[in-house]
């Protein structure tokens, strides 16, 4: 199955840069710090579509957190008080919305893009740590788009969930193995109805990626 065509690196960070350009241009000047963080969720990747048709948006200060938008409505604390409720997480999902119609618009043959279930490129910077979270090991996926800033920010988790010290004589823990790649997508995911992994990525005729592994 050939791969399919999608912004390289450099193409998608110059569209970012573009479109927060003429954001910045239009929206309240009292949001430019807003913005500003909105440019860096969207290069780190942390702008997804979820199936029933909300945006689920990162946090800046917290890897584990997320923020939903239904339509314009945010989630997050800000977004009453932000100036004509432009908090970061939505001004976010506009720029990767734009930056995927754009590139769809300049690249036809693809078809719409709209916002990437997965990274349009994979992010530069990419790391999985499994934390104890109430009792639960939790896998999280750090993204970024400079390993400095990303293993900072590993730090900041680390020490919010410190792990548990081992007892005498205990068997250490089994590491599960990290999360296959699709070649052309990135990280896979579980899959529980079938076993193994599989791509959840959409491709540009509205299928979904046939990659999988271990069904």
């Amino acid at each position: 199955m050939p791969a399919p065509l999608t912004p390289d690196a450099h193409t998608f960070r110059a569209l970012v840069a573009d479109v927060a350009a003429r954001a910045k241009a239009r929206l309240p000047e009292a949001v430019n710090g807003r913005l500003e963080g909105a440019v860096k969720l969207v290069l780190a990747h942390d702008v997804t579509v979820l199936d029933d048709g909300s945006i689920e948006v990162g946090s800046c200060s917290d890897p584990l957190k997320t923020y939903r938008l239904e339509g314009t409505p945010c989630t997050c604390q800000d977004f009453p008080r932000a100036p004509e409720g432009w908090c970061r997480h939505r001004i976010a999902a506009g720029i990767a919305k734009r930056v995927g119609e754009e590139w769809a618009a300049q690249a036809p043959q693809t078809g719409s893009l709209g916002i990437p279930r997965d990274p349009l490129p994979e992010a530069p910077a990419s790391c999985n740590v499994y934390v104890t979270i109430g009792g639960h090991k939790v896998q999280v996926t750090l993204r970024d788009t400079d390993e400095h800033h990303m293993l900072e920010r590993l730090r900041v988790l680390l020490a919010q969930y410190p792990a548990a010290p081992e007892k005498p004589g205990a068997t250490p823990p089994q590491t599960p193995p990290p999360a296959p790649v699709c070649q052309w997508h990135g990280p896979m995911k579980p899959s529980t109805k079938h076993g193994g992994w599989y791509c959840p990525a959409k491709m540009a005729d509205g299928s979904y990626c046939k990659e999988r592994q271990g069904a």
